[in-house]
């Protein structure tokens, strides 16, 4: 907001009678002194200029779901904006209830302290719960990415995703789509955000894994106890 200011002058009003020819000149007055004081006039200052406020942005629509683990509650929102395709079936797993009695299994801390990482949970490829695959929403297409607490589809190849997810614990854009990369460059599809709870996450994080359960690069990985997944359900 800019003001606008105006520099103040004075203004001398003056008024003289005629004088008579034969009447002598009177003497030289200070024009200041002899300034009435009402004669001086100060311009009022212009209205202030305010900037019209900017519109509102919008954000994109989101739907929150309520996780309720034996640890305690993990509320997510859902991109059913963004990442329509993805979001919707984790929808159906949850108007299903077809994540309810799974587990939070599996725990990756990466840096010091484990600053890095994710946990993962679902159906742990149970095929007596799980729905057809999802077709693949790839970052690139939706512009969200793999920051703190972002929630993502676990898959093998684009396209396989069912009813396994994972959550991480900082930004772990590296799974992000890489359309520049060889190989496998499609990443893994994000498809909201943890909104409260990330404090459970973390403290899932840390908790002892067995050295010998998982194959692969999940091997070490695994929760020794897992975490039981007790509902997941639309938030009221």
């Amino acid at each position: 907001m800019r003001r606008l200011g105006m520099a103040a002058g004075l203004v001398l009003l003056w008024a003289a009678a005629p004088l008579a020819a034969q009447t002598p000149p009177p003497a030289a007055a200070d024009p200041v002194a002899a300034t009435p004081a009402n004669d001086v006039v100060t311009p009022a200052a212009p209205p202030a200029v305010t900037a019209p406020p900017a519109p509102p942005v919008r954000k994109p629509a989101t739907t929150n779901v309520v996780m309720t683990t034996s640890a305690g509650t993990i509320v997510i929102a859902l991109e059913t904006e963004r990442a329509p395709a993805t979001a919707a079936n984790f929808l159906r797993y949850v108007d299903q209830k077809r994540y309810d009695g799974t587990t939070i299994y599996r725990a990756m801390k990466l840096g010091k302290d484990g600053q890095y990482g994710l946990i993962q949970g679902g159906i742990s490829g149970n095929p007596k719960r799980a729905l057809a695959p999802v077709a693949h929403e790839s970052t690139a297409k939706t512009s969200l990415t793999h920051d703190d607490g972002a929630i993502s589809m676990a898959r093998s190849t684009p396209g396989s995703a069912t009813g396994d997810f994972f959550i991480t614990i900082g930004p772990m854009t590296g799974l992000d789509a890489d359309p520049a990369a060889k190989g496998d460059n499609a990443g893994f599809a994000v498809f909201g955000r943890v909104v409260e709870g990330m404090d459970l996450v973390k403290k899932i994080q840390h908790l002892p894994t067995s050295p010998t359960l998982g194959a692969g690069v999940m091997k070490g990985q695994m929760l020794a106890d897992p975490v039981k997944i007790l509902s997941v359900k639309r938030a009221k």
